[in-house]
Order: structure tokens, then sequence, then C-alpha cells
């Protein structure tokens, strides 16, 4: 089996979007998407995904349906994230108003986009190309700490994956240099599991650490069983020009933020 992070990626990198070599499979369709690419404006420059935000909808309709050209597919579906670990089967495109609350979705069905909206969480794509199965998690440190990776691919097997056949791959995220928590964050982690310390390093701030989100992640997936697993890297509060960024726009004392999509789905 091989450790997190240890595969290599070989990604098709671009201003518009990021592509990977592992999950490039007969009939499998994938982007990180990056902030370019769209019609936002100001805050939201330009390739803002989320309805959520106080955007154009119009500017966002419009992103949406240039990434799931891109992709190649005529539905993009996406969830009312909540930072859970609830996974919906997708079995046909639903309307904007009526997405489920839940932070995974998988499906068999060809010719949907399943869509993961973040702008720090990781967006985490997987694919069982043999059996025909997709599926894509929001894993910020909340929703993969209570088991949204382990779900997800619970959730695929169930449609007739199997985990030692799957790819998964752990998209651009807020980088452990970035992410500075405080001590009972550290604690929550070491009284569920002490080898989580390996996830952390000091911060020179007195109390503080750095925690490594993505490898945190990526380690839920190889414990799921997941056979290949790799980190993609991009750290998306570094990284102006390239992704939206939550911790970025609070430390700016910016009033709002865009939102970057990550999407995987089956070609008709």
């Amino acid at each position: 089996m091989n450790h997190p992070g240890n595969r290599p990626v070989n990604r098709l990198d671009t201003s518009l979007a990021i592509e990977t070599a592992l999950l490039a499979r007969p009939g499998v369709t994938h982007a990180f998407f990056t902030r370019n690419g769209g019609v936002s404006t100001g805050l939201y420059e330009s390739n803002n995904v989320a309805f959520s935000a106080a955007d154009d909808p119009a500017h966002v309709s419009e992103n949406r349906a240039r990434c799931a050209l891109r992709l190649g597919l005529g539905a993009l579906v996406t969830l009312s994230q909540k930072h859970t670990p609830e996974v919906i089967e997708v079995e046909a495109p639903w309307e904007r108003g009526g997405a489920p609350e839940a932070d995974a979705l998988v499906t068999n069905k060809r010719g949907i986009a399943l869509g993961i909206l973040t702008a720090d969480c990781a967006p985490v794509l997987f694919t069982d190309a043999d059996a025909g199965v997709v599926g894509a998690a929001h894993a910020g440190w909340r929703g993969a700490f209570d088991g949204v990776i382990g779900n997800t691919v619970a959730a695929m097997e169930d449609l007739g994956a199997h985990a030692e056949r799957m790819v998964c791959v752990v998209g651009p995220c807020i980088a452990q240099a970035s992410y500075e928590v405080g001590a009972e964050f550290v604690e929550r982690f070491l009284e569920r599991d002490p080898t989580y310390g390996r996830f952390f390093f000091p911060s020179p701030k007195a109390g503080h650490a750095h925690f490594d989100l993505s490898a945190f992640v990526a380690s839920l997936a190889t414990a799921a069983g997941v056979s290949t697993v790799a980190i993609e890297g991009s750290d998306t509060c570094a990284l102006e020009d390239r992704f939206f960024s939550y911790r970025r726009s609070t430390l700016r004392k910016e009033p709002d933020y865009g939102r970057q999509l990550s999407a995987i789905g089956l070609l008709p």
C-alpha cells in the first residue's frame, strides 16, 4: 500500500485548473479548479462558484457552467456543506435550492459532476474506474475528524467499488505552514490518537502549533483501505493569485471570500 503523499501526482497545472494523472482514468473526468477563468469581480474575482457568497448569482451560474463545460459533463451538483461526516448518493441532479446538507457525494451515474467547494478546506476526489464509481468529499478538520473520508469510501463500496482499487487525491488546501492552531485544537487530536502528533509542528507563538490538514486527510483515506493516495500540495492561503482562502480573508478583515470548485464525474 502506498503511504499518503508518496505517490507522485504528475499533474497538469494551468492557471484555470489542476488535473492529475492518478485520476485521469478511462471514462473519468476531473479538475481542481483555481480562482481564475470566471466572470466574477471584486473580492470574488474571478471563478467564484458559491451562491452562498454575496456575488452576483448570474456570475456564479456562468462560472459553474464554464467548469461543467471543461469537464465535458452536462450537470454539476454541489451540496450545502456543513462540516459534517454525511455522504449523499447522487442518482440525478437537483435544482439549486434543493442541495442536501452533507459534505461528500458518490455516484455510479454517468454525466454528473460531483462538486466540492473550498476556500482552505481540503477537496478530496476518489475513483474506482473499474467499478465505474466516483466520489468527492469536503474535508475541513472537523469533517475529517468526524469521519467524512471513511464514510465516503464506504458509500463508494456500497455502489460496487473496492477500496483496494480506489485512487484518492487530496487537492489544494491550506498548508501546514499557513495553518496555525491553538493548544486546545492539538489536545483534541492527541486525545483521539497520540500518534496524531505527527500532524503538528511547533509554532514560534507560545501554546500554538501548525497543523498538516492534507497529510491528516490522506492518512484517513489510507486507514480506510484506499490503495493509492496522493496529495496535490498547493497552499490555498499563500497563493492568492490562484486560490480563494477563508483564513487569508479573515486575517485581512475582508467582508467575504469566494470558493473554488473541485469536481469529478463519469463521462457519458
